[in-house]
Parts: C-alpha cells; sequence; structure tokens
C-alpha cells in the first residue's frame, strides 16, 4: 500500500499517458476526426476510457493534449527564432519550414481536426492560446524586435499586424486547399511582410 503513490506507480501513470498520445495521434491519423472516439483511443492505449476521463473531459482535450506533448517532447515551445542579423533570410528559413510542415500529411490530418475542435468550443480555444499559439507569438515578436533595433523593420510596425500579414496567407491557403505550399510561396509571403513593414 505504501508503494501505491511511490515511484512504480508514477511510472505506471506516464507509460499511461504516453500511451494514450500515441493511440490518439494514430487514430487522428488514420481515421476520420468523426470517427475517432474516446473509447477508440482507450482501447488502443489499453487503459479504461475512465482512465482518460479522469484526466481530460473531452475527445477534443484528449487530442489537444496529444499533439501539445510533441512540442513538449521536443523541448518546448518558446524557442527562439534564427537570428543571424539578416531578418529576411531569417524569416524565409522560419517559413519555408512552416509550409512543409503544413504540407505534411502526418500534421495536416491532427492540424485540421483541432482547428475544428477550437471553432466549436471556447474553453479549448482558450486553452490553446495561453499553450500553444501564445508563446509561439511571443518568440516570433521577439525576432522582430530585435529587427526593430537594428532598423531591418518599421520602428513603428505592430508586431501582432506584421505576424498577420506574414502567416495568415499561409494559414488561409493550407485551409482551403487552394495552392501548394512551396518554397517560392513563403519566399513571397516574406518579400510582401517586409516590402510593407520594412523601414
Amino acid at each position: 500500500m505504501s508503494n501505491e503513490k511511490g515511484p512504480d506507480h508514477s511510472r505506471r501513470k506516464e507509460r499511461s499517458r504516453q500511451a494514450i498520445f500515441a493511440a490518439t495521434r494514430a487514430l487522428v491519423a488514420e481515421e476520420a476526426y468523426k470517427n475517432v472516439t474516446v473509447e477508440a483511443i482507450a482501447a488502443r492505449a489499453g487503459v479504461g476510457k475512465q482512465t482518460i476521463y479522469r484526466r481530460w473531459p473531452s475527445k477534443s482535450a484528449v487530442v489537444f493534449a496529444a499533439l501539445l506533448a510533441l512540442s513538449e517532447d521536443a523541448g518546448g515551445l518558446s524557442v527562439a527564432l534564427p537570428d543571424t542579423g539578416d531578418l529576411r533570410a531569417d524569416l524565409k528559413l522560419v517559413m519555408r519550414a512552416t509550409a512543409k510542415e503544413f504540407a505534411d500529411p502526418s500534421f495536416d490530418r491532427p492540424i485540421r481536426a483541432l482547428n475544428t475542435e477550437i471553432a466549436n468550443d471556447a474553453a479549448l480555444a482558450a486553452e490553446y492560446r495561453e499553450k500553444l499559439a501564445q508563446p509561439l507569438e511571443e518568440a516570433k515578436k521577439a525576432r522582430l524586435r530585435s529587427a526593430q533595433e537594428v532598423g531591418q523593420l518599421s520602428a513603428d510596425a505592430d508586431l501582432d499586424l506584421v505576424l498577420e500579414v506574414l502567416y495568415a496567407p499561409l494559414f488561409q491557403r493550407w485551409l482551403h486547399r487552394s495552392g501548394p505550399l512551396t518554397d517560392a510561396y513563403a519566399d513571397s509571403l516574406v518579400d510582401a511582410t517586409l516590402r510593407a513593414f520594412g523601414p
């Protein structure tokens, strides 16, 4: 009894958590999102569904937690953007990587599912904003501020607007499947943004 909350219990709990996350990501990649259920996740993970419901209140919460865990396992989200001293080159590197990520089928399906849930779940949208979107935006703004300090970006540029002009077209093209997400397209967004907000 004394070991119930000891190291073995903690290890079992973590193994269970990782199994749930792996099962969730696999099912979202394999199935239409509407067909993914907490029951199916539990069965794939080899746990009872109450194990899931004790930690997460809904399917959408499990899906978000599983996707967030990928970033956390990779070392967290608040990672500084490259700063070589050349803003144009740094943004092109970041935007090309972003376009490749959006074009990757293993990323596309779960992120589409998550966006559907965020649009219909205010609590999940708030959690997404706090744990994922906001830390990434702060990292991007830090790079833009350093560019302002050395005169590569207009000193009075609204950084929220800069990010919207830079990223929104890419997101819209991905969302509507309206065109290829190529390096050339990523570069064109950087060039257009810097023409609009350059010094």
